[in-house]
C-alpha cells in the first residue's frame, strides 16, 4: 500500500473502543474505506451499529472513556492520526474536515447571535479579523440559503431547518475539503429534509466539497450518495458505488435493509428484519450478522474477509 494514498480520505483499520461498567464497547472495529474529492459517501445502518462513533473517530472528538483508539486516517495524503492533539485541533479539525452534528439546536449557543457563531471558526483557524469572518459567514449563508439578516438573530428565533443550515454554514466557513454530517435531517419534516439535501447537492457542485453522510434514512440519502457503505456491529460489511448498490445490494443485511423501505413503484410490502443487532460489548464469533441471516451456513462461524466483486467490496462468505 502506498505511504500516501491519493484519495482525499483514506481510512485504514480504524478502531475505537469504549470502556464501560459492562465491558469494552467495540463501537468501531477495523473500518476501512476511501473517499475521493468532490464525492459523497453515505454510511447506512441501524441505530447502535457505530456510525456516529465512526464520525467521532475520524474527527478525534473522543470522550474520556476511550479504551482503544488506533488505525490510520489519511487526509490529502497526510496521516492525521500521527499528529498530536494540538496540531490536529489547529490544522485539521475545521480546516481540513469539519462536522455538522446531530440536533443543530444543541450545537448552537442560545445566547450568541448565529452570525458570530459561524464567524468564530474562521477567526480562530484562519486568523482573520471579526469583520472579515462575518463577511465570510455572509457568503456561506448565501450558499446554504439563509437570508443575510439572519446573521443578527439568535438560534431560538430560527426554525429547525434554518438552524440546520446555520450549522452547515459554520462547518463550511473555513472551506474544508471534507464535511462529516451526522444525521443532519433526523429531526426535520419531509419537506425540510428534501430542502437540506438540495442544499448539500448544490454545495457539492459549487464548492467541490466532499461529504460523509451518516444516517439510517435510505430514501433521503440516495439523493446525495456517490458511494454507499453499510455498517453493522462496528464493521463495514459492504461498500461500493451508489449506482450499483441501490439496484442490487450484495450483503444479505444490505438487501434486507433495502427491502425494509416502502417503494412508490412496487406492490411488494416492506419486510421486517427479524432479531436484534448484537451487543457491542459481547460480539459473536464469526460473521456478526449470522444470527439474523436467512442464508447462514457452516462457514459463517468463521469471520469473513472483505471480498471484491466487480469493483465492490462485501464481507460475506456467499461471495467468496
Amino acid at each position: 500500500m502506498s505511504a500516501t494514498p491519493p484519495n482525499l480520505l483514506h481510512v485504514e483499520d480504524l478502531v475505537l473502543h469504549f470502556k464501560t461498567g459492562q465491558g469494552s464497547v467495540q463501537a468501531v472495529d477495523g473500518v476501512n474505506f476511501d473517499l475521493d474529492a468532490n464525492r459523497a459517501v453515505v454510511i447506512l445502518g441501524e441505530s447502535g451499529c457505530g456510525k456516529s462513533s465512526l464520525a467521532k473517530a475520524i474527527l478525534r472528538l473522543l470522550p474520556r472513556n476511550v479504551e482503544r483508539y488506533s488505525g490510520k486516517v489519511y487526509l490529502d495524503g497526510q496521516n492525521v492520526m500521527a499528529l498530536d492533539e494540538e496540531e490536529f485541533r489547529l490544522n485539521v479539525r475545521w480546516v481540513g474536515m469539519s462536522l455538522v452534528p446531530q440536533a443543530a439546536m444543541n450545537a448552537l449557543n442560545p445566547v450568541l447571535r448565529v452570525g458570530d457563531q459561524v464567524a468564530e471558526p474562521a477567526m480562530i483557524h484562519l486568523g482573520v479579523t471579526k469583520a472579515e469572518a462575518l463577511q465570510q459567514a455572509k457568503r456561506m449563508f448565501q450558499h446554504v440559503g439563509v437570508p443575510e439578516d439572519f446573521l443578527n438573530r439568535y438560534p431560538f428565533e430560527l426554525s429547525g431547518g434554518m438552524r440546520q443550515r446555520v450549522a452547515l454554514a459554520m462547518a463550511l466557513v473555513t472551506s474544508p475539503s471534507l464535511i462529516v454530517l451526522d444525521e443532519p435531517t433526523s429531526a426535520l419534516d419531509l419537506l425540510t429534509q428534501a430542502n437540506i439535501m438540495n442544499v448539500l447537492k448544490r454545495i457539492k457542485h459549487e464548492l467541490g466539497t466532499s461529504f460523509i453522510l451518516i444516517t439510517h434514512d435510505i430514501a433521503t440519502s440516495s439523493e446525495l450518495a456517490d458511494e454507499v457503505a453499510i455498517m453493522y456491529a462496528g464493521q463495514i460489511v459492504e461498500v461500493g458505488d451508489a449506482k450499483d448498490f441501490f439496484p442490487a445490494p450484495l450483503h444479505p443485511y444490505s438487501k434486507m435493509l433495502m427491502d425494509s423501505v416502502p417503494r412508490l413503484r412496487s406492490d411488494a410490502d416492506p419486510i421486517f428484519i427479524t432479531g436484534q443487532p448484537p451487543s457491542l460489548v459481547n460480539l459473536p464469533t464469526g460473521c456478526r450478522f449470522k444470527a439474523r441471516c436467512p442464508f447462514r451456513f457452516d462457514k459463517c462461524d468463521q469471520e469473513p474477509p472483505m471480498f471484491e466483486k466487480n469493483g465492490r467490496k462485501v464481507k460475506c462468505w456467499l461471495h467468496a
